[in-house]
């Protein structure tokens, strides 16, 4: 499993981007910068800044050169708890009072800063009052409530209207109260101008330039995502500092929109954007290399290989993503090529990577999207854990290749292909066999709803084929997602009274071999998988009543003995006792079995035993 965080490790060739994002901040010399970071959701915004991040601060500083200072600040955390212009500003100001702390060095003007910060957030000023003061407009708030009654004054007052103004002033006082001492020569403007240059003036005595990191911006409304940005420009937008911003360009110009509502000049729309966002730089698209590199590497962060060696794979697979314009490429050939003992259960992922690429690069629901490749192969996985957890045999491929299709194609075309293969005794969906080889021959295939999709075509290509396939096991893992429902779930009565018989009574089942002999092979399967399931619940394997009941049923129906053999091999080490050696070891898939047993944990009677049998 992969958590979905960003991270600094560079698993899609973005330190370019990062590292030119932070030249630029560099190249700017204290000048103020507005760096806008697009992409699409789970393109890898929040990663190409934390990779800007590490850029500056490895960086090696030149002589009189400014250190960096990072705040991350994420304004969606904030929304609807707080105001995210004051959250914001906080958060730095937070940030230079615990440097100012480390320097020792301009406590005073950043304690100033503080104070003035909560002055204008008690007073309810950087909610709106502030900007709409500065700006002259009609302030809102509690100040609102005191500005109109200063216009009526003008008008003459009586005693009902000097009440209402002592109780709005007590307001005011209650909201500032203790935050700073009140001055006669207090305003909002003067106060705004007063934080902006003691901002300045802090930055300055400590010798740094702050980066402010503005992540998941794009999650918000318009009216945080346009408050968060014009607390840059109004309060913070001065000498030595530089603002990174991960969000959709598109979705901050429908937040100016909206912000202009009723609007209609799109010029209006862009010169405000660019306003905001001095620098727009776009997350490169992942091609089929970039995709295909990046599940590898998820792969390889997920094995047992150790930490250097990961590094040195990821080292690897980056520098050549950086020459693929040269024709070079990125596959498990390649990849195998970086490290000389790869163990087999990852060479057999790396070949899933290297044939799911182009689907997944192409296909309409993922488009090479990181976030959703990761998400893929979180299902993926959490499915192959339940095949083994249920003793479920599944090829790795095929219940990827299902995946694929049950996330990208039509759910009606889905539920045909369980349907097709639930109806076949073996589990087959044979009505593939014809697409799949004129597909593969490039023969034109003109399919009717719902499979005429470009998506069908590529996916029928795409190893390994399915018609001759039993797909059971792999539907049965899967039926969270599309529940397997079949005509095998309606046993006859004959079958299900067999059933009740051999969980009532599993020790007796040998008397019944006779009639399950006559039992079809679709309802064996059902009976098989009621009868794991009571297995699943018993705590130690040497002969227990519930073994004759599968037994029974694997030899009235040998294609069973199988998943009695898979299910038997996932049991604890700890579990298997040497009793049940000779119980089993005249079934033709028992050596498998054994060999299994043998290479792992059993105790060593269990062992002594299998060799005395062999």
């Amino acid at each position: 499993m992969w958590a979905d965080n960003e991270t600094e490790r560079d698993f899609l060739n973005f330190s370019g981007v990062a590292d030119t994002v932070a030249e630029i901040i560099v190249q700017t010399r204290g000048r103020p910068i507005s760096i806008g970071v697009s992409g699409a959701w789970g393109i890898g915004k929040s990663s190409l800044i934390k990779l800007t991040q590490a850029s500056l601060a490895k960086r090696r500083r030149e002589q009189d050169e400014r250190e960096f200072i990072f705040v991350e600040f994420n304004a969606w955390l904030y929304q609807g708890y707080d105001d995210a212009r004051a959250a914001l500003m906080d958060v730095i100001a937070t940030k230079l009072q615990t440097e100012a702390e480390k320097r020792e060095t301009a406590v005073d003007k950043v304690a100033g800063i503080l104070k003035r910060v909560r002055w204008l957030r008690g007073m309810k000023l950087v909610a709106s009052d502030a900007a709409a003061v500065a700006l002259g407009l009609p302030p809102l708030g509690v100040l609102g409530g005191i500005w109109d009654l200063g216009k009526r004054a003008l008008d003459g007052v009586d005693q009902a209207e000097l009440d209402e103004a002592k109780k709005k002033a007590g307001e005011a006082a209650e909201a500032a109260g203790g935050l700073l001492a009140a001055r006669a020569d207090t305003s909002p403007p003067r106060e705004i101008q007063a934080l902006r240059d003691s901002f300045e003036e802090a930055l300055e005595e400590l010798g740094v330039t702050l980066v402010v990191l503005i992540d998941d911006l794009d999650r918000c409304l318009p009216s945080t995502t346009i408050s968060t940005l014009e607390a840059i420009r109004l309060f913070l937008f001065l000498k030595h500092t530089a603002f990174v911003i991960a969000a959709d360009n598109d979705m901050i110009k429908h937040a100016v929109r909206k912000h202009f509502e009723g609007v209609p000049d799109d010029l209006l729309v862009t010169n405000y954007f660019d306003k905001l966002i001095q620098v727009p730089i776009r997350v490169p698209a992942l091609g089929t290399q970039e995709v295909r590199a990046y599940m590898m590497l998820l792969f390889v962060e997920n094995s047992g290989l150790t930490e250097d060696v990961k590094e040195k794979i990821r080292a690897g697979v980056c520098l050549q993503l950086r020459q693929t314009w040269q024709g070079k490429r990125v596959d498990r050939a390649f990849v195998q090529s970086l490290h000389d003992d790869f163990p087999e259960e990852l060479i057999g992922k790396l070949d899933t990577a290297d044939r799911l690429a182009p689907l997944m690069t192409t296909a309409s629901g993922i488009l090479g999207n990181p976030r959703l490749i990761k998400r893929f192969l979180n299902a993926l996985a959490i499915r192959m854990t339940i095949a083994k957890a249920q003793g479920v045999g599944v090829d790795e491929a095929v219940l990827a290749k299902l995946l694929l299709f049950e996330r990208l194609g039509s759910p009606i075309a889905y539920a045909e292909l369980i349907a097709g293969a639930s109806a076949s005794e073996t589990g087959k969906p044979t009505f593939l066999a014809d697409w799949e080889t004129k597909a593969n021959a490039g023969v034109e295939l003109k399919l009717e709803a719902p499979w005429d999709d470009p998506f069908v075509l590529e996916w029928l290509t795409l190893p390994p084929g399915l018609a001759e396939v039993d797909l059971r096991g792999a539907l049965y893992v899967g039926r969270e997602h599309a529940p397997l429902i079949t005509p095998e779930d309606r046993l006859s009565s004959e079958a299900a009274d067999l059933l009740a018989g051999l969980l009532e009574h599993p020790d007796m089942a040998a008397a019944l071999k006779d009639r399950l002999a006559k039992v079809a092979r679709a309802e064996t399967t059902v009976m098989m998988d009621r009868l794991l399931d009571r297995a699943r619940q018993e705590q130690a394997w040497g002969v227990p009543p519930i073994l004759e009941a599968c037994l029974a049923i694997s030899e009235a129906d040998p294609a069973q003995g199988p998943r009695l053999a898979a299910f038997l091999r996932d049991r604890p080490p700890i579990q298997i006792e040497p009793n049940i050696v000779p119980k089993i070891s005249d079934q033709p898939w028992a050596a498998g079995v054994f060999r299994a047993w043998e290479a792992g944990d059993v105790a060593r009677p269990v062992k002594s035993a299998i060799k005395k049998r062999s």
